[in-house]
């Protein structure tokens, strides 16, 4: 791989992490839009397959062959600059945003409502078309149960290690799932800011009880999506663009701290323009990406006719 594409997805890496800092946006989103998603999740698959076959083989003298074939399937190519830019994404956004969201909290959702409106038209046209008449379905009902969802009041709860532990294996799975934001959750459940404040003064109990969560709900729920986009993947992504519209609620500008929905009120042209400049982004990095696999499809094409011609 060249060492620009590297320098890419760990640029993805970072956007990811962001994202997961933002209440109402997920990381999944910016991973689907930015094309590594499916990578990220079949490379999560085989990673939990090869802990459950060394925790199983191993101990019982059968060595590490299962194991080793499922680290091998792994796009470490990939993933391991996409891990290298989220963490610092991830302590950035969470020092960043913080004042903004509090500051500027309508033109801040203003921005966000931009970038993950233009992101649904990404898993909607990996559906491709004719759409199926259960997938209109499927796609209403994820989104009725998304903004149902975002609509609930925010709550306050005391961060015992159980209830981070629980909370943190719940919100990863939004981590891996475009149009659930696990900040969001963790806003729900009132762990949002006890998980942000942990980060920025380097809490390393509570943060180490988190990760043990995060371990947890990823080894449970990623194996799932993995089957379900190899085996329903028009129906999977129908959910998730339905998942995304249902979201868009908890980014509208205008709401009050209940999540009460208002109609526009001050600051419009500008937060008007944060919107276009929202859909503007993820508009010019789907195009990108786009033009990034044409380019890598016609590489492969010229390097296939080279070699047969060759032979």
């Amino acid at each position: 791989m060249a060492l620009g594409e590297r320098v890419g997805h760990v640029l993805r890496g970072a956007a990811i992490g962001v994202a997961e800092a933002v209440p109402g946006i997920s990381g999944g989103t910016i991973a689907l839009v930015t094309g590594v998603y499916e990578r990220v999740i079949s490379s999560a698959g085989h990673v939990v397959s090869a802990a459950r076959y060394a925790a199983s083989d191993v101990p019982r003298g059968r060595g590490w062959t299962r194991t080793g074939h499922q680290l091998r399937q792994v796009h470490w190519a990939v993933v391991v600059p996409l891990l290298i830019g989220m963490l610092p994404g991830l302590l950035i956004a969470a020092k960043a945003l913080e004042p903004l969201l509090t500051g500027y909290p309508e033109q801040t959702r203003g921005l966000f409502l931009g970038l993950v409106l233009a992101s649904v038209l990404v898993p909607i046209s990996m559906v491709g078309a004719p759409w199926r008449r259960v997938e209109i379905v499927a796609l209403a009902i994820a989104a009725v149960a998304a903004f149902a969802l975002t609509g609930l009041p925010q709550a306050t709860l005391t961060p015992h290690p159980l209830i981070v532990l629980v909370a943190a294996a719940v919100a990863v799975c939004a981590l891996v799932m475009p149009g659930v934001s696990g900040s969001f959750l963790l806003l729900t459940v009132g762990l949002y800011e006890p998980t942000i404040t942990a980060l920025n003064e380097r809490d390393f109990g509570y943060l180490a009880v988190f990760a043990t969560g995060m371990v947890i709900g990823l080894s449970l729920f990623v194996k799932l999506l993995q089957w379900l986009l190899e085996e329903h993947r028009r129906m999977t992504l129908a959910v998730m663009s339905g998942a995304l519209l249902g979201s868009l609620r908890a980014l509208w500008p205008w709401q009050s701290d209940e999540r009460d929905l208002h109609a526009p009120g001050d600051n419009v042209l500008a937060i008007g323009a944060l919107f276009l400049l929202g859909v503007a982004v993820v508009t010019a990095m789907v195009i990108a990406e786009r033009r990034r696999l044409r380019r890598a499809a016609r590489e492969l094409t010229e390097e296939t006719y080279e070699t047969s011609h060759v032979r």
